[in-house]
């Protein structure tokens, strides 16, 4: 290996070997702690400590760096208390998730890192966002993400640089090419010579590092990242390394040809670093014992701190209490001046003011700018906000979903706009397992509303009329809304946005241009979790939400000499208003859950078992639901009526008044 060609002085010659040497005493450590059953787990990176240390020491302690499940180096670096570490490794109260997550799953503002998730792809969109902030602020900043050669076969990896690439975005995008995805290796994973070269495919620039010589890897990624920062663009690294270890202690290295293990053994990144820092006597024997030393002592005295630590503890009420972050959300009162406009007004209106009080919300999605979207909800907004704040996405859900998060992560709120809700489908992973468990596992708001047009009635066919409000309320840490009135959209919609946590936000098509109402035209919020009473009555309580608000409404107004009803619009899924179901449902004794969606596993189902929980004894007939065919949603008119709930709504209705 070959050090010869550098000009860097002694003192930050013995750093990178330090910055090394401590990461790989703590993960001999670790493998003694995992055999005597002290940790859960072990991801080793012993063998590419070359390339965390080097990319992490090459950039500014305010810039962010993704760190993936190998890169211990990244957080050594960055300084952060062993103890910490440790104690977050053995899920204990000083580390960073409360013991709700393990290893490397977790973040740290204070130390500018991110951490993973374990679907590995979502962090590439993450950094794209991460860097989208720092170019719309000038902050001539660079963040740097991990990945491995696994992972860039993944469409999230394809996504984000791609993007990245179209905006210009200043981020390092680091592979680490180990040879192995666990135990597949790359000539089962992709079909080109080198990673890299995949950059001229995005029109980005791209490199070959060595991944085990930390001089190079330090001194071509600082060049680079200065590069960067003068002239915004992303960079594709490739770092050829290799780690000595198993995927994970438990998987072994069975898989790897003896002979590969030993020639990488030779390239050791510390070993033959000490031998070139002892040959041009920057580092004797003696000083290296003491290196490590006073590093195994400082190891050893940050376990104990740990050991001594208690278990950690918990009560239902705070483990319930962490999944949304607490913050008072800005709230205004309607005003009475009003304008009598349509649902898809009121949603324009409401973003446009939430822009105009936030200067540096961001809109995202395809065909916003220009266009002003399919619905044409931001018609006109280019003109008002700039390019910059409304902006057109390739086909991409996955990765402006996790871009949004990662201007979340700097302070920014976004809004995205799905064309269509059964788009969402493609950004279903970083929706439900990146922004819905950020809070809970490590206190990291998600501050991004998700615009969902949605809905049946307008002959749409399977893959565009879908109301799929169900993949969500079932997942934790989303919040769900789904208003039926122009007045509640513009109220709701703003409230949403200035809500810290991520909500999924229902628009129905059919309603967009087909339902008005008295608006009030000054920006102001109403509470999301509560719902409308828009009749009052005796015999059956109605609970419904959406477009089948106004079918129960048409079905009522031919009733209303016959059935005296309750009618229930829930405006929010979730959470979810059960104080006005319950208090309504004590007064009637009988209920119906109307709805658009299929019925098995919906919401409806939910909402059921809490009445038959909750109000059983004030019930005088079996809880009834009506809702579309378990089919998927036809195109043919006459097809679409029937898979559609709203005659079997009426005759549920009287028969249930009759029981």
């Amino acid at each position: 290996m070959d050090y010869s060609k550098h000009q860097l002085p002694n003192e930050i010659l013995l750093q990178l070997y330090k910055s090394m040497l401590l990461p790989r005493l703590i993960e001999e450590k670790m493998l003694i702690l995992l055999r005597q059953g002290k940790i859960s787990k072990w991801f080793s990176g012993i063998g590419q400590e070359a390339v965390s240390i080097g990319v992490t020491l090459a950039l500014e302690n305010d810039e962010y760096v993704l760190p993936m499940h190998r890169n211990l180096g990244v957080f050594t670096t960055r300084k952060i208390p062993l103890y910490r570490l440790f104690s977050q490794w053995q899920g204990k109260a000083n580390g960073f998730t409360k013991g709700r997550d393990r290893s490397f799953h977790f973040g740290t503002q204070d130390y500018k890192i991110i951490g993973m998730i374990s679907h590995l792809g979502p962090q590439m969109g993450i950094a794209s966002g991460i860097a989208l902030a720092n170019k719309l602020r000038a902050s001539e900043k660079v963040c740097a993400v991990f990945t491995g050669d696994g992972g860039t076969s993944e469409g999230d990896f394809h996504e984000a640089l791609n993007v990245a690439s179209i905006w210009k975005l200043p981020v390092l995008f680091c592979v680490e090419n180990n040879g192995y995805g666990l135990s597949t290796p790359t000539s089962e994973q992709y079909n080109c010579e080198n990673i890299a070269d995949r950059g001229v495919g995005y029109g980005m620039e791209s490199h070959i590092i060595d991944g085990n010589n930390i001089i190079e890897v330090y001194t071509k990624v600082q060049k680079l990242a200065e590069s960067v920062r003068k002239d915004p663009r992303p960079i594709l690294i490739e770092f050829k390394t290799f780690r000595m270890r198993g995927h994970e202690e438990a998987s072994g290295t069975k898989y790897v040809p003896k002979e590969l293990l030993d020639s990488w053994a030779l390239k050791d990144p510390i070993t033959n670093f000490k031998e070139f820092l002892v040959s041009e006597k920057i580092l004797s024997e003696h000083l290296d014992e003491q290196f490590k030393n006073e590093m195994t002592h400082q190891i050893q005295e940050d376990l104990n701190k740990t050991f001594d630590e208690p278990i950690i503890e918990s009560t239902i009420e705070d483990e319930i209490k962490d999944l949304y972050k607490d913050k008072i959300a800005i709230s205004s009162s309607p005003a009475t001046e009003k304008n009598n406009i349509r649902l898809i007004d009121a949603i324009s209106e409401g973003l446009k003011q939430s822009m105009e009080k936030h200067k540096d919300l961001v809109v995202m999605g395809q065909d916003v700018a220009e266009y002003g979207g399919v619905f044409k909800i931001t018609e006109g907004f280019v003109e008002l906000f700039g390019k910059e704040r409304v902006r057109n996405t390739p086909i991409c859900e996955s990765a402006i979903v996790s871009l949004a998060y990662g201007l979340s992560i700097q302070k920014i709120k976004a809004v995205v706009e799905m064309q269509f809700a059964d788009f969402v489908s493609t950004g279903f992973n970083p929706i439900v397992n990146l922004l819905a468990k950020s809070h809970y596992r490590w206190g990291q708001e998600a501050d991004v509303v998700i615009r969902m047009p949605c809905g049946a009635g307008v002959g749409a066919g399977p893959f565009h009329s879908q109301t799929n409000e169900a993949w969500f309320t079932k997942t934790p840490g989303l919040k769900v809304v789904y208003p039926a009135f122009p007045q509640d959209a513009k109220g709701l919609l703003i409230a949403a946005v200035n809500d810290p946590n991520p909500v999924l936000f229902f628009e129905h098509k059919g309603l967009y241009r087909s339902i008005y109402d008295d608006v009030p035209t000054n920006y102001y919020t109403l509470p999301l979790g509560k719902a409308a009473t828009l009749k009052e009555g005796s015999d059956i309580t109605v609970i419904t939400f959406g477009a089948t608000v106004h079918w129960a409404l048409d079905t009522l107004n031919t009733l209303e000499e016959e059935i005296s009803v309750d009618l229930i619009d829930l405006r929010s899924l979730q959470p979810l208003d059960t104080e006005a179901i319950f208090n309504s449902v004590k007064k009637t004794g009988k209920v119906i859950i109307y709805q658009e969606d299929s019925l098995f596993g919906s919401i409806s189902s939910d909402i059921s078992s809490l009445i038959m929980e909750n109000c059983f004894e004030y019930l005088d007939a079996p809880v009834k639901r009506v809702a579309s065919l378990e089919t998927p949603i036809p195109f043919a008119a006459n097809l679409e009526r029937q898979y559609l709930p709203k005659e079997r709504f009426k005759e549920g209705l009287i028969n249930l008044a009759k029981y």
